[in-house]
Protein backbone atom coordinates (compact mmCIF):
# COMPACT_ATOMS: atom_id res chain seq x y z
CA UNK A 1 0.00 0.00 0.00
CA UNK A 2 2.84 2.40 0.86
CA UNK A 3 4.58 1.57 -2.44
CA UNK A 4 1.46 2.35 -4.44
CA UNK A 5 0.98 5.62 -2.55
CA UNK A 6 4.58 6.64 -3.21
CA UNK A 7 4.25 5.88 -6.91
CA UNK A 8 1.08 8.00 -7.09
CA UNK A 9 2.69 10.97 -5.31
CA UNK A 10 6.13 10.80 -6.96
CA UNK A 11 6.56 13.21 -9.91
CA UNK A 12 7.13 11.69 -13.35
CA UNK A 13 10.72 11.20 -14.38
CA UNK A 14 12.04 13.39 -17.19
CA UNK A 15 11.85 11.67 -20.54
CA UNK A 16 15.04 10.54 -22.16
CA UNK A 17 15.74 11.04 -25.82
CA UNK A 18 13.64 8.63 -27.83
CA UNK A 19 11.14 7.77 -25.03
CA UNK A 20 7.45 8.57 -25.42
CA UNK A 21 5.88 11.35 -23.34
CA UNK A 22 2.08 11.63 -23.23
CA UNK A 23 1.76 9.54 -26.39
CA UNK A 24 4.53 11.40 -28.27
CA UNK A 25 8.11 10.51 -28.92
CA UNK A 26 10.34 13.08 -27.28
CA UNK A 27 12.92 14.51 -29.65
CA UNK A 28 16.48 15.05 -28.43
CA UNK A 29 17.58 18.68 -28.02
CA UNK A 30 20.01 18.51 -30.94
CA UNK A 31 17.41 17.05 -33.32
CA UNK A 32 16.58 20.38 -34.95
CA UNK A 33 20.24 21.17 -35.48
CA UNK A 34 20.86 17.81 -37.17
CA UNK A 35 17.84 18.31 -39.40
CA UNK A 36 19.06 21.77 -40.40
CA UNK A 37 22.52 20.42 -41.21
CA UNK A 38 20.92 17.69 -43.32
CA UNK A 39 19.05 20.27 -45.37
CA UNK A 40 22.26 22.27 -45.81
CA UNK A 41 23.97 19.20 -47.28
CA UNK A 42 21.06 18.53 -49.64
CA UNK A 43 20.54 22.17 -50.63
CA UNK A 44 23.29 22.45 -53.34
CA UNK A 45 22.11 19.35 -55.20
CA UNK A 46 18.48 20.40 -54.75
CA UNK A 47 19.22 23.85 -56.16
CA UNK A 48 20.92 22.35 -59.22
CA UNK A 49 18.02 19.93 -59.75
CA UNK A 50 15.43 22.68 -59.44
CA UNK A 51 17.38 25.01 -61.74
CA UNK A 52 18.24 22.52 -64.48
CA UNK A 53 15.37 20.01 -64.34
CA UNK A 54 12.22 21.27 -62.64
CA UNK A 55 12.31 24.88 -63.82
CA UNK A 56 13.00 24.02 -67.50
CA UNK A 57 10.18 21.47 -67.38
CA UNK A 58 7.73 24.01 -65.97
CA UNK A 59 8.91 26.61 -68.49
CA UNK A 60 8.41 24.13 -71.34
CA UNK A 61 4.87 23.49 -70.11
CA UNK A 62 4.24 27.26 -70.08
CA UNK A 63 5.65 27.73 -73.58
CA UNK A 64 3.46 24.90 -74.88
CA UNK A 65 0.44 27.12 -74.21
CA UNK A 66 1.84 30.03 -76.24
CA UNK A 67 2.38 30.89 -79.88
CA UNK A 68 5.96 32.10 -80.14
CA UNK A 69 8.64 32.15 -82.79
CA UNK A 70 11.45 32.93 -80.36
CA UNK A 71 11.69 36.61 -81.39
CA UNK A 72 8.35 38.40 -81.31
CA UNK A 73 6.31 38.64 -78.10
CA UNK A 74 4.45 35.41 -77.33
CA UNK A 75 0.68 35.15 -77.74
CA UNK A 76 -1.60 32.99 -75.65
CA UNK A 77 -2.71 29.91 -77.60
CA UNK A 78 -4.19 27.61 -74.97
CA UNK A 79 -4.35 24.03 -76.17
CA UNK A 80 -4.16 24.93 -79.89
CA UNK A 81 -0.58 23.65 -80.10
CA UNK A 82 -1.62 20.27 -78.72
CA UNK A 83 -4.58 20.05 -81.09
CA UNK A 84 -2.34 20.83 -84.05
CA UNK A 85 0.18 18.20 -82.98
CA UNK A 86 -2.37 15.44 -82.53
CA UNK A 87 -3.83 16.21 -85.96
CA UNK A 88 -0.41 15.75 -87.58
CA UNK A 89 0.06 12.20 -88.85
CA UNK A 90 3.85 12.52 -88.66
CA UNK A 91 3.64 12.36 -84.86
CA UNK A 92 2.00 8.93 -84.95
CA UNK A 93 4.55 7.68 -87.46
CA UNK A 94 7.39 8.95 -85.25
CA UNK A 95 5.87 7.27 -82.18
CA UNK A 96 5.54 4.00 -84.13
CA UNK A 97 9.21 4.25 -85.13
CA UNK A 98 10.14 4.79 -81.47
CA UNK A 99 8.17 1.70 -80.46
CA UNK A 100 10.09 -0.30 -83.06
CA UNK A 101 13.34 1.09 -81.70
CA UNK A 102 12.37 -0.18 -78.23
CA UNK A 103 12.79 -3.70 -79.60
CA UNK A 104 16.35 -2.91 -80.73
CA UNK A 105 17.33 -0.64 -77.83
CA UNK A 106 15.70 -2.64 -75.01
CA UNK A 107 14.37 -6.12 -75.80
CA UNK A 108 17.32 -7.44 -77.82
CA UNK A 109 20.03 -5.88 -75.58
CA UNK A 110 18.41 -7.33 -72.45
CA UNK A 111 18.30 -10.77 -74.07
CA UNK A 112 21.90 -10.44 -75.28
CA UNK A 113 23.00 -9.16 -71.87
CA UNK A 114 21.43 -12.14 -70.13
CA UNK A 115 23.08 -14.51 -72.59
CA UNK A 116 26.51 -12.94 -72.10
CA UNK A 117 26.01 -12.98 -68.35
CA UNK A 118 25.20 -16.69 -68.38
CA UNK A 119 28.29 -17.45 -70.47
CA UNK A 120 30.67 -15.29 -68.47
CA UNK A 121 29.42 -16.38 -65.06
CA UNK A 122 29.71 -20.03 -65.96
CA UNK A 123 32.99 -20.17 -67.88
CA UNK A 124 35.05 -17.01 -67.84
CA UNK A 125 37.16 -16.36 -64.79
CA UNK A 126 40.47 -14.94 -66.01
CA UNK A 127 40.24 -11.81 -68.14
CA UNK A 128 36.82 -10.83 -66.78
CA UNK A 129 37.92 -7.18 -66.54
CA UNK A 130 38.96 -7.18 -70.20
CA UNK A 131 35.57 -8.45 -71.36
CA UNK A 132 33.78 -5.91 -69.20
CA UNK A 133 35.79 -3.05 -70.68
CA UNK A 134 35.25 -4.23 -74.26
CA UNK A 135 31.49 -4.68 -73.90
CA UNK A 136 30.99 -1.49 -71.90
CA UNK A 137 33.09 0.66 -74.28
CA UNK A 138 30.09 1.82 -76.40
CA UNK A 139 28.61 3.48 -73.31
CA UNK A 140 31.76 5.57 -72.84
CA UNK A 141 31.86 6.82 -76.43
CA UNK A 142 29.76 9.89 -77.36
CA UNK A 143 26.73 8.92 -79.43
CA UNK A 144 27.68 11.52 -82.02
CA UNK A 145 30.99 9.74 -82.60
CA UNK A 146 29.19 6.39 -82.62
CA UNK A 147 26.71 7.66 -85.21
CA UNK A 148 29.42 9.03 -87.51
CA UNK A 149 31.38 5.77 -87.30
CA UNK A 150 28.37 3.59 -88.03
CA UNK A 151 27.28 5.87 -90.86
CA UNK A 152 30.55 5.02 -92.56
CA UNK A 153 30.13 1.31 -91.79
CA UNK A 154 26.68 1.34 -93.42
CA UNK A 155 27.74 3.33 -96.50
CA UNK A 156 28.10 1.73 -99.94
CA UNK A 157 31.87 1.41 -99.52
CA UNK A 158 31.75 0.85 -95.75
CA UNK A 159 32.74 -2.05 -93.57
CA UNK A 160 29.41 -3.89 -93.72
CA UNK A 161 29.39 -4.10 -97.51
CA UNK A 162 33.10 -4.95 -97.58
CA UNK A 163 32.43 -7.88 -95.27
CA UNK A 164 29.51 -9.02 -97.42
CA UNK A 165 31.77 -8.86 -100.51
CA UNK A 166 34.32 -11.10 -98.80
CA UNK A 167 31.56 -13.60 -98.00
CA UNK A 168 30.34 -13.62 -101.60
CA UNK A 169 27.11 -11.79 -100.77
CA UNK A 170 27.72 -8.72 -102.91
CA UNK A 171 24.20 -9.09 -104.35
CA UNK A 172 22.64 -7.81 -101.14
CA UNK A 173 25.01 -4.90 -100.53
CA UNK A 174 23.41 -1.46 -100.45
CA UNK A 175 23.49 1.88 -98.68
CA UNK A 176 21.80 0.52 -95.59
CA UNK A 177 20.80 3.81 -94.00
CA UNK A 178 19.36 4.96 -97.31
CA UNK A 179 17.22 1.88 -97.87
CA UNK A 180 13.52 2.66 -97.46
CA UNK A 181 12.63 -0.63 -95.82
CA UNK A 182 15.79 -1.36 -93.82
CA UNK A 183 16.96 2.04 -92.58
CA UNK A 184 15.05 1.84 -89.28
CA UNK A 185 16.31 -1.68 -88.54
CA UNK A 186 19.88 -0.66 -89.41
CA UNK A 187 19.57 2.29 -87.06
CA UNK A 188 18.12 0.05 -84.36
CA UNK A 189 21.08 -2.33 -84.57
CA UNK A 190 23.35 0.56 -83.61
CA UNK A 191 21.26 0.95 -80.46
CA UNK A 192 21.56 -2.79 -79.84
CA UNK A 193 25.34 -2.53 -80.02
CA UNK A 194 25.39 0.44 -77.66
CA UNK A 195 23.01 -0.94 -75.02
CA UNK A 196 24.01 -4.62 -74.85
CA UNK A 197 27.19 -3.94 -72.89
CA UNK A 198 25.35 -1.81 -70.35
CA UNK A 199 22.77 -4.55 -69.79
CA UNK A 200 25.50 -7.14 -69.40
CA UNK A 201 27.31 -5.04 -66.79
CA UNK A 202 24.12 -4.59 -64.78
CA UNK A 203 23.29 -8.29 -64.90
CA UNK A 204 26.84 -9.34 -63.97
CA UNK A 205 26.72 -7.05 -60.94
CA UNK A 206 23.39 -8.55 -59.90
CA UNK A 207 24.46 -12.14 -60.51
CA UNK A 208 27.56 -11.76 -58.35
CA UNK A 209 25.33 -10.92 -55.38
CA UNK A 210 23.50 -14.27 -55.59
CA UNK A 211 24.36 -16.66 -52.77
CA UNK A 212 26.56 -19.48 -54.20
CA UNK A 213 24.77 -21.97 -51.94
CA UNK A 214 21.71 -21.61 -54.17
CA UNK A 215 23.69 -22.92 -57.13
CA UNK A 216 25.10 -25.72 -54.99
CA UNK A 217 21.62 -26.72 -53.89
CA UNK A 218 20.38 -26.65 -57.48
CA UNK A 219 23.31 -28.84 -58.55
CA UNK A 220 22.54 -31.36 -55.81
CA UNK A 221 18.94 -31.45 -57.02
CA UNK A 222 20.17 -32.39 -60.49
CA UNK A 223 19.56 -29.02 -62.17
CA UNK A 224 21.66 -28.37 -65.25
CA UNK A 225 23.11 -25.06 -66.40
CA UNK A 226 19.92 -23.96 -68.13
CA UNK A 227 17.69 -24.74 -65.15
CA UNK A 228 20.12 -23.03 -62.79
CA UNK A 229 20.05 -19.95 -64.97
CA UNK A 230 16.25 -20.00 -65.18
CA UNK A 231 15.45 -20.69 -61.53
CA UNK A 232 18.40 -19.07 -59.74
CA UNK A 233 20.07 -16.44 -61.90
CA UNK A 234 16.98 -14.86 -63.46
CA UNK A 235 15.14 -14.33 -60.15
CA UNK A 236 18.37 -12.99 -58.66
CA UNK A 237 18.80 -10.30 -61.32
CA UNK A 238 15.14 -9.33 -61.57
CA UNK A 239 15.73 -5.85 -60.19
CA UNK A 240 18.67 -5.31 -62.54
CA UNK A 241 16.48 -6.35 -65.48
CA UNK A 242 13.93 -3.73 -64.40
CA UNK A 243 16.62 -1.03 -64.22
CA UNK A 244 17.96 -2.04 -67.64
CA UNK A 245 14.45 -2.00 -69.09
CA UNK A 246 13.81 1.51 -67.79
CA UNK A 247 17.14 2.92 -69.01
CA UNK A 248 16.97 1.36 -72.47
CA UNK A 249 13.30 2.27 -72.98
CA UNK A 250 14.04 5.91 -72.19
CA UNK A 251 17.00 5.79 -74.60
CA UNK A 252 14.77 4.44 -77.37
CA UNK A 253 11.95 6.93 -76.91
CA UNK A 254 14.16 9.97 -76.35
CA UNK A 255 16.67 9.15 -79.08
CA UNK A 256 17.73 12.21 -81.04
CA UNK A 257 21.48 12.58 -81.46
CA UNK A 258 22.00 9.14 -82.99
CA UNK A 259 19.14 9.63 -85.47
CA UNK A 260 20.20 13.19 -86.29
CA UNK A 261 23.79 12.21 -87.07
CA UNK A 262 23.07 9.04 -89.05
CA UNK A 263 19.88 9.57 -91.07
CA UNK A 264 18.30 12.90 -90.00
CA UNK A 265 14.94 11.16 -90.27
CA UNK A 266 15.45 9.81 -93.79
CA UNK A 267 14.86 8.22 -96.13
CA UNK A 268 11.43 9.77 -96.68
CA UNK A 269 10.77 10.06 -92.94
CA UNK A 270 11.28 6.35 -92.24
CA UNK A 271 13.49 7.05 -89.22
CA UNK A 272 11.70 10.10 -87.82
CA UNK A 273 11.37 10.06 -84.02
CA UNK A 274 9.56 12.52 -81.71
CA UNK A 275 12.83 14.05 -80.48
CA UNK A 276 13.82 14.92 -84.04
CA UNK A 277 10.42 16.49 -84.69
CA UNK A 278 10.86 18.68 -81.60
CA UNK A 279 14.18 19.91 -82.97
CA UNK A 280 12.73 20.69 -86.39
CA UNK A 281 9.74 22.55 -85.00
CA UNK A 282 11.92 24.68 -82.74
CA UNK A 283 14.94 25.44 -84.91
CA UNK A 284 13.83 24.88 -88.52
CA UNK A 285 10.26 26.15 -88.40
CA UNK A 286 10.56 28.59 -85.49
CA UNK A 287 7.51 27.15 -83.73
CA UNK A 288 8.65 27.23 -80.11
CA UNK A 289 5.14 26.66 -78.76
CA UNK A 290 4.53 23.64 -80.96
CA UNK A 291 7.95 22.20 -80.13
CA UNK A 292 7.27 22.65 -76.41
CA UNK A 293 3.88 20.96 -76.72
CA UNK A 294 5.45 18.04 -78.56
CA UNK A 295 8.15 17.82 -75.87
CA UNK A 296 5.44 17.62 -73.20
CA UNK A 297 3.68 14.87 -75.15
CA UNK A 298 6.97 12.99 -75.51
CA UNK A 299 7.57 13.29 -71.76
CA UNK A 300 4.14 11.81 -71.04
CA UNK A 301 4.86 8.93 -73.45
CA UNK A 302 8.20 8.22 -71.77
CA UNK A 303 6.63 8.26 -68.30
CA UNK A 304 3.84 5.94 -69.44
CA UNK A 305 6.28 3.51 -71.07
CA UNK A 306 8.59 3.47 -68.04
CA UNK A 307 5.61 2.95 -65.71
CA UNK A 308 4.48 0.01 -67.85
CA UNK A 309 7.96 -1.54 -67.70
CA UNK A 310 8.08 -1.16 -63.92
CA UNK A 311 4.57 -2.59 -63.58
CA UNK A 312 5.22 -5.72 -65.64
CA UNK A 313 8.64 -6.29 -64.05
CA UNK A 314 7.48 -5.73 -60.47
CA UNK A 315 8.47 -8.26 -57.85
CA UNK A 316 5.44 -10.34 -56.98
CA UNK A 317 7.12 -11.62 -53.84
Amino acid sequence: MARELSQAVAPPLPARGGERVAGRRARPPHWRGRRLRGWLYVLPALAVYLGFAIWPALNTLRLSLLTWDGILPPVWAGFDNYIKIFRDSSLYEAILHSLVLIVFFSVIPIGAGLLMTALMMGKVRRGMTFFRVVFFLPQVLPLVAVGITWRWFYSESGGVNQLLDLLGLEAITRAWLGDYGLALAALGLIGTWVMSGLCMMLFLAGAQKIDPSLYEAATLDGAGSFRQFRHVTLPGVRREITVAGVITTIAALASFDLVFVTTNGGPAGQTNVPGLLVYRLAFNEGDIGGASALAVVLTVIVIAAVSAVRYFMRDEG
